[in-house]
């Protein structure tokens, strides 16, 4: 089902598209999201020790669900709460894909959970991939009523500031859960941590099977009908922390109304007594469902987005341009396609509306954030294909009388994501 809203937004990426000069782009259903493209050789870039992010999008022996990310949303929160203060953000980092229904599931007391976010003067620029600021919560054992203390750190313009809170765990009654009202200094933030349904919604089941056709690997198929089609994420849990932060304190001294966000987790190596990235998200579908090497979901996860465009990254480049000339791309498209999406960061400007691809910089890329039910597979499928694809069929709210699709209806109220299952 495609709302009248991602309809203007396809609408709006067309746009985007016919700026760029790229025309209309002819390759096959199911293969048009920007992962593969992105990722493709980054294996040389991999240390020994790397996991994989983005519900699953690669695995290794020692990965546990806690070290792995599913989803940035990023918005200000007016756009969700008309009720709520002007120039609030709201920051959602997701972990533990395919949480089970009524069971209760931990942070990981090993890791660094880490919103990164970039100062942007200029909304058309290349992403910087600087740390500006840093929101880094490092999480204690759960004490005998499931409860894990944390500690929240903002690490800004070289200084410290930290405060500490509790994770809501499932035994707590779910319409009062443990907000967290934390000073940093003299920056107030609101935190929530624990179970809340996944937001996510996306028929991947049928898009790896699309995509297999469309690779020569299997035979060729579309995605199922809206009565049909499958939403993997329905009735699953994911660990959430959600942050209402004050758009002055990512600001700091400065003006800047625009920022580029994204998210990590690391672990410390026991050897050392050091934290390593094994995991980093930003843009949805960057990295999940479409890359078929595991070697190179895992390596993406653990370079941050300075690497992107450095020299060392050379050969993602090559490999990305490969891919998407392999999809019917010429030398043009492919190179505007890269220039706009790549580093990956999730870019917000804070001055117009929230929601993936209300809003497009100079390059095409999306600079709107994320909302919570933003349709990021259908935008993205209709921006790249130009409209030939709109679809796959699923929809947060879920087709009448398809009982494997649909979302409980989200909170009215901080942390907003729908109550656990």
């Amino acid at each position: 089902m495609v709302s009248t809203n991602i309809k203007t937004q396809a609408t709006t990426k067309q746009k985007f598209w016919q700026r760029l000069g790229l025309g209309k782009i002819k390759i096959l259903p199911g293969i048009g999201l920007l992962a593969l493209s992105l990722t493709v050789g980054l294996a040389t870039l991999a240390p020994k020790y790397v996991t994989a992010s983005d519900h699953d999008d690669g695995e290794v022996d020692t990965k546990g669900r806690n070290l792995n990310l599913t989803d940035l949303y990023v918005f200000r929160e007016q756009d969700q709460n008309p009720a709520a203060r002007k120039d609030d953000l709201i920051l959602v980092m997701n972990t533990n894909p395919r949480s089970l229904a009524r069971q209760q599931y931990y942070f990981s007391t090993n890791a660094l959970y880490e919103f990164k976010i970039s100062r942007v003067a200029n909304k058309d620029a290349t992403p910087t991939g600087k740390e500006d600021v840093t929101l880094r919560f490092q999480f204690d054992e759960p004490n005998n009523r499931g409860e894990q203390q944390f500690k929240l750190t903002l690490v800004t313009d070289g200084r410290q500031r930290s405060d500490t809170g509790r994770t809501t765990p499932l035994s707590v009654n779910s319409n009062d859960p443990t907000i967290n009202n934390l000073s940093l200094g003299d920056g107030k933030v609101k935190v929530f941590a624990g179970l809340r349904e996944d937001p996510f919604f996306f028929d991947v089941e049928q898009f790896f099977r699309v995509r297999a056709g469309a690779l020569g690997i299997g035979p060729a198929v579309g995605f199922r009908p809206a009565n049909q089609a499958i939403d993997f994420a329905k009735g699953y849990n994911v660990n959430s922390i959600v942050v209402r932060i004050p758009r002055a304190l990512l600001a700091g001294y400065t003006n800047a109304t625009t920022f580029d966000v994204w998210e990590t987790i690391s672990i410390k190596d026991n050897r050392n007594g050091k934290f390593q990235q094994v995991e980093r998200l930003a843009r949805p579908a960057i990295n999940e469902g479409l890359i078929v090497t595991n070697d190179f979901l895992n390596a993406f996860n653990s370079i941050p987005p300075t690497a992107d465009l450095s020299s060392a990254a050379k050969p993602v480049g090559a490999e990305a341009k490969k891919t998407l000339k392999a999809l019917g791309n010429n030398d043009q498209r492919a190179n505007a396609l890269l220039g706009a999406f790549l580093p990956d960061v999730m870019r917000i400007d804070t001055t117009v509306p929230s929601g993936y691809g209300n809003a497009l910089n100079a390059k095409g890329s999306p600079i709107a954030g994320r909302k919570i039910t933003d349709d990021v597979i259908d935008i993205t499928l209709s921006v790249l294909t130009n409209g030939a694809v709109t679809t796959d069929n699923v929809s947060y709210e879920g087709t009448p009388g398809n009982p494997s699709q649909g979302h409980n209806p989200l909170e009215p109220q901080f942390p907003y994501l729908a109550l656990p299952n």
